[in-house]
């Protein structure tokens, strides 16, 4: 290793969450890039502190106690950069996620173009579409008007008009937002993203730049065919860290030790997602999920192309209030293995959303909050995988793509009681194809590594290749039209010893391959009755290298989609047989 890296930079990443804060430092340690240690600490964004900077300095103090090391000086600021004798740390980066979604009106010409463009360009950050406006829309101007004030909206994006195309349709939708801002107080006026025909730019701004906080950015539809989220998303960065300044103290000191460069959680997970999409299987995307208190964000990307949704109605936390409805009550009940009635749950989600530091007291809560988690995963995926690239392979239109790997972050999964639990969880949610690998972020690095990417991609590369995230197990899911107990799959194992083994896998079955912990295999894989296990079509088999995880190779074979047994009793007593095959 060069004695250049030898003398690198150290970095200091802090992320403020709704319930957490964290201080992670990495160094070089043996010539190489390192994650090191972690401080946490409650985060003190409400009462008594009000102030997301007591966090921060009790989380440092965690930090400093664990190892060691002095981060901050006596004047109670950051040493930076590093001191001969080894206190403060180089470079600095920073995340959050904390606060309440920000309330967007979504301003489009077509409700499934412009609009729809508008409204996923909202969920790519901590935010919630409350109104919408667009050229479908029959209430006179006063009554959208009317809308937009009641509503008291953080931002209005308005997009519509490919570039050089609609140019009057989109000036009166400007109007309506102008009439709306111009009627706001100052101090509550809301910021406003145009993301339309870029023609209009100047008239835009000429009608908005006096009495709006206007950003522009290029087109999110420049062409009917085409949509481009990408630039708009930078902008909604900026947007979010000057709401966040403005509602949080301490967030605006934040930023200002990142050099102006503090980023939404998600946004930093999602390039963490993106770059390993670079590096895997091309022919793959990468996904990743991250169920947190805030939100439940998911990051899917296919050769670099990300797909991001963040959905603060499906986070752990006071977002959970949002899921009371019948409806939703129903769709959390089915994931349950244990008989629980709309009034209990609804006890259940009430408490754990006003509070989310709670851990289940019974293994009744535990099925309880483990289902929550599953059904926000499984909502999430199933909207984000509407913007998927049309192309992306899969084994079925209704099926979730082929992926390799898959990251799981957040407590729920995280510090779930054993291994089995997490995986299943996941393959419940998610519902894999093919032959993916399961990753925990058991520690919380992907958002940090993420923010650091910016800043140093070395650190990013060599504390990935570090085996710093856990791998559960490679999972190997054959899709069968076929009755349950008929044969679907026949595997042939060689380990690096030399030892051979072989099974056959039977529909409905959750079965364990024994791998010890980076231990290496070869499998042969022959699929029955035209099972598909991603290798090239129904029936089509071959050998892959795996490496053993926790829980060594898993294969589901429990259909797709799932279908659970509609008896609590049935379903208890399948659950406790997959997770004993899990190891608990």
């Amino acid at each position: 290793m060069s004695t250049s890296l030898l003398d690198a930079d150290s970095l200091l990443a802090i992320d403020v969450g709704e319930v957490n804060t964290r201080a992670v430092l990495f160094d070089v340690v043996d010539g190489r890039y390192r994650f090191v240690a972690i401080g946490t600490a409650p985060t003190t964004a409400a009462a008594p502190y009000q102030d997301v900077g007591e966090g921060i300095r009790l989380a440092l103090d965690h930090l400093q106690r664990v190892t060691g090391r002095n981060l901050v000086g006596p004047d109670e600021r950051l040493i930076m950069p590093s001191l001969a004798d080894g206190s403060g740390v180089d470079t600095f980066a920073a995340t959050l996620s904390v606060g309440p979604p920000l309330k967007v009106v979504a301003v489009g010409l077509l409700e499934d173009v412009s609009l729809e463009s508008a409204r996923r360009l909202a969920t790519t950050t901590y935010a919630q579409v409350v109104e919408e406006l667009s050229l479908n829309d029959r209430r006179k101007q006063e009554a959208r008007i009317d809308a937009i004030l009641r509503q008291r909206p953080d931002l209005i994006i308005v997009a519509g008009g490919t570039d050089g195309g609609a140019s009057q349709s989109v000036m009166q939708m400007i109007e309506t937002v102008g009439l709306a801002c111009y009627l706001i107080s100052e101090s509550e006026r809301p910021e406003v993203l145009y993301s339309g025909n870029q023609s209009l730019t100047e008239e835009v701004d000429a009608a908005l730049n006096s009495i709006a906080n206007l950003h522009i950015a290029p087109n999110v539809r420049p062409i009917l065919e085409r949509e481009q989220l990408e630039p708009a998303q930078l902008r909604m960065i900026d947007i979010f860290r000057n709401a966040r300044g403005k509602q949080f103290v301490g967030v605006n000191e934040l930023d200002a030790w990142t050099g102006q460069q503090l980023i939404p959680t998600s946004t930093a997970f999602a390039r963490v997602v993106r770059f390993l999409s670079k590096v895997y299987d091309p022919g793959k995307g990468v996904l990743g999920i991250d169920v947190g208190a805030s939100a439940t964000t998911l990051a899917a990307s296919f050769a670099g192309e990300l797909t991001l949704g963040v959905f603060p109605q499906l986070g752990l936390g006071k977002g959970l209030t949002a899921r009371l409805g019948p409806s939703e009550l129903s769709q959390i009940i089915r994931w349950l293995p244990v008989e629980v009635g709309e009034d209990q749950l609804r006890d259940y989600i009430y408490n754990k959303s006003l509070y989310p530091t709670t851990v289940p007291a019974s293994e009744e809560d535990l099925w309880i909050e483990e289902a929550v988690a599953r059904q926000a995963i499984h909502t999430a995926i199933s909207s984000v995988s509407r913007g998927f690239p049309p192309e992306v392979a899969n084994s079925g239109s209704a099926l979730l793509p082929w992926f390799e790997p898959i990251i799981a972050a957040g407590s729920v999964l995280a510090q779930a009681p054993s291994p089995g639990r997490s995986m299943l969880m996941l393959l419940d949610a998610l519902q894999p194809t093919g032959v993916t690998t399961l990753v925990l972020d058991q520690n919380n690095l992907a958002a940090p590594l993420g923010a650091a990417a910016s800043i140093n991609p070395i650190l990013v590369v060599q504390v990935l290749e570090s085996s710093t995230f856990l791998s559960l197990g490679t999972v190997i899911s054959p899709v069968a039209n076929v009755r349950p107990g008929t044969p679907v799959l026949r595997i042939r194992t060689k380990q690096d010893s030399g030892e051979e083994t072989s099974m056959e896998i039977k529909q409905g079955a959750l079965e364990v391959l024994p791998l010890p912990l980076g231990r290496s295999a070869k499998l042969n894989l022959l699929p029955l009755h035209r099972a598909d296990v991603g290798m090239g079509g129904p029936g089509r088999g071959g050998s892959l290298k795996v490496t053993g995880g926790v829980l060594g190779v898993v294969i589901d074979a429990r259909g797709r989609p799932l279908r659970l047994p509609r008896d609590a009793a049935h379903k208890m007593e399948l659950y406790r047989k997959w997770l004993w095959s899990l190891g608990g």
